[in-house]
């Protein structure tokens, strides 16, 4: 473990970098599967996805879904079909263009969503808690230039609307 305040010697070896990056990454999923367990283990954690698009963005067509999830619309319709048999996720006629299909999440599927991300956010913070004060600064300050470089929103306060609350920001287009 490495003290507080103190950088580890391979912190410019970016073979070491990536490892402990991944090593996170293997504890985060954890938290999210645990979360997500915790709730409903009819959903899978491809479909809870489709949920929070169609939570944070409101109703959506199905090709518009599927790009967004980058996957196949025929995949994306499969999937909201098994949304929609439980409950989750609605279909309903576009009222500006009767001949569109809009998709939706259903009021269950919304609580399915908040539950999940506030199962997720109370473990995360029991994990924070755990480091010392500077250790949460270097934290904060390492991981917000890592999500910079990836081109990642910043998750909203305890009390503010998540746009992407797992992490699935829109593929940035250019650059």
């Amino acid at each position: 473990m490495v003290e507080p305040g103190k950088c580890p010697e391979d912190a410019d070896d970016v073979d070491a970098v990536t490892r402990a990056v991944l090593t996170a990454s293997r504890l985060l999923i954890a938290v999210s599967a645990r979360s997500l367990a915790q709730v409903e283990e009819r959903v899978t954690l491809p479909q809870f996805r489709m949920l929070v698009v169609l939570s944070t963005r409101g109703a959506t067509k199905l090709v518009t879904l599927a790009e967004h999830l980058r996957v196949a619309p025929s995949t994306a319709m499969r999937m909201v079909d098994r949304l929609i048999a439980m409950g989750l996720a609605d279909r309903q006629v576009n009222p500006r263009n009767r001949r569109e299909t809009l998709l939706r999440v259903t009021e269950e599927g919304r609580r399915t969503v908040e539950t999940v991300t506030a199962r997720r956010r109370e473990e995360v913070t029991a994990i924070v808690e755990r480091l010392a004060p500077e250790q949460r600064g270097a934290l904060v300050a390492a991981l917000t230039a890592f999500n910079e470089a990836g081109g990642e929103p910043p998750v909203a306060d305890t009390d503010g609307r998540e746009s992407h609350p797992l992490g699935w920001a829109e593929a940035t287009t250019g650059a």
